[in-house]
C-alpha cells in the first residue's frame, strides 16, 4: 500500500480540504485526489464524501483513520530515528486567529530560525486530539481533557496561560460605551456564541459560567464563520458574544464594533497543552517557558472548576 497515499489521506481528514492537504504536502490537489482514489481503489470503499466546504469521512474513513495516522506516526518515527529534528515541530490550536496561534507567531517572530509548523486539527472532542499526540502525529495541542482519567497514558496536560474573556459588541448596543462590565451587569444580555459544539472542551467551559453567572449565552443556529458573525453584531442593538482578549479579529472601519474587558472578576478560559510524557519534541521546551513569562491576570478572576494555575514549566 502506498504510503504517500495514507499520508494524503490522514491529512485531507484532518484538514478537511484536499487543497490544504495538498499545499501542505507541496504536491498539487489533482495529485492528493489521485493518491486518495487509488486507495480507494485498494480497499474497496469510500473514503470520504463531498460537501460544498471540502470533504467528509465516510463511515468507512472514519473506521480507516484511525490505523492511518499509526502507520503514518510510525513511518515518522522511523525517519525522526535516523534523522534526528528533520521534521518542524507540529502544533495544533483552535484556529489561526485564537490566542495560542497569536502566542505561537510572537514566539516565532522573536525565534525566527525556529522550524516550527502550526496546524488546526479538524476535531472537536478534545479525546481525537491527544489521540494524535500519543500517536506522534501532534507533537502538541493547545487543548483541554477536562477529565483526566481520559488522557492517553503517553500523554499529559500542563496549564499553558489563562485567556480573559472580553465582551465584543456593535455600536448601537447598550454597553457599547461602557469602558469595562462586571459579569452581572452582562445578565439581561443576549450573548450569542454559535459553534459550540457538545462533547467539547468550550461546551462545558459555557455550561459552568451560565451556571455562576447567570448568563444567557445562546449558541443557536449554524455558524456561518467569524465574518458573518461580526456582521451581525455590527447591525444588531441586542447581541453581543465573547471573545478572548488575546484572539485576532479584524473588521471593515464602519462596524465600529467595541472589544469591552470583563472585570471583578475577571473571566478566564484556561488553556492548557497536550505533549507526550516521554522524549517530547526537544523545540517545546523554550515554547513553555515563553507561555510562563506571559503576564498572569488579575487576582479576581474566576475560572471553570477544571482549571489549574498556569505552571511554570521550563
Amino acid at each position: 500500500m502506498d504510503t504517500e497515499g495514507l499520508r494524503s489521506f490522514v491529512r485531507a481528514a484532518d484538514l478537511g480540504q484536499l487543497q490544504q492537504a495538498a499545499a501542505e504536502l507541496g504536491v498539487t490537489q489533482q495529485a492528493i485526489s489521485k493518491r486518495i482514489a487509488v486507495l480507494e481503489r485498494e480497499l474497496a470503499v469510500r473514503l470520504f464524501a463531498r460537501t460544498p466546504r471540502g470533504v467528509e469521512l465516510t463511515l468507512d474513513g472514519q473506521a480507516f483513520l484511525p490505523h492511518a495516522r499509526s502507520v503514518v506516526a510510525g513511518l515518522d518515527r522511523a525517519v525522526a530515528a535516523v534523522r534526528p529534528g528533520s521534521r518542524a515541530l507540529r502544533i495544533d490550536v483552535l484556529g489561526l486567529r485564537s490566542a495560542q496561534a497569536v502566542i505561537l507567531h510572537e514566539y516565532w517572530r522573536s525565534h525566527p530560525g525556529s522550524n516550527l509548523d502550526v496546524v488546526t486539527l479538524k476535531a472537536t472532542d478534545p479525546r481525537v486530539v491527544a489521540a494524535a499526540v500519543e500517536s506522534g502525529d501532534l507533537d502538541a495541542s493547545f487543548r483541554t481533557v477536562t477529565d483526566p482519567a481520559a488522557l492517553p497514558p503517553e500523554v499529559r496536560m500542563i496549564p499553558a496561560f489563562d485567556s480573559a474573556l472580553e465582551l465584543l459588541v456593535g455600536p448601537r448596543h447598550p454597553l457599547a460605551a461602557a469602558r469595562a462590565l462586571t459579569p452581572a451587569q452582562l445578565r439581561t444580555y443576549r450573548i450569542w456564541v454559535p459553534g459550540i459544539a457538545p462533547g467539547s472542551e468550550w461546551a462545558e467551559f459555557y455550561d459552568q459560567l451560565v451556571t455562576e453567572f447567570d448568563l444567557r449565552v445562546d449558541a443557536a443556529g449554524p455558524h456561518f464563520g467569524d465574518e458573518v458573525l461580526l456582521d451581525t453584531l455590527a447591525e444588531s442593538a441586542t447581541v453581543a458574544t465573547l471573545v478572548g482578549a488575546r484572539d485576532r479579529y479584524l473588521w471593515p472601519t464602519n462596524h465600529d464594533l467595541r472589544r469591552i474587558p470583563i472585570v471583578e472578576p475577571a473571566l478566564a478560559y484556561p488553556i492548557n497543552l497536550l505533549l507526550r510524557r516521554t522524549n517530547p519534541h526537544p523545540g517545546l521546551r523554550p515554547i513553555i517557558k515563553h507561555l510562563a513569562d506571559l503576564p498572569p491576570l488579575p487576582a479576581a478572576t474566576w475560572r471553570p472548576s477544571w482549571a489549574t494555575t498556569p505552571a511554570r514549566d521550563g
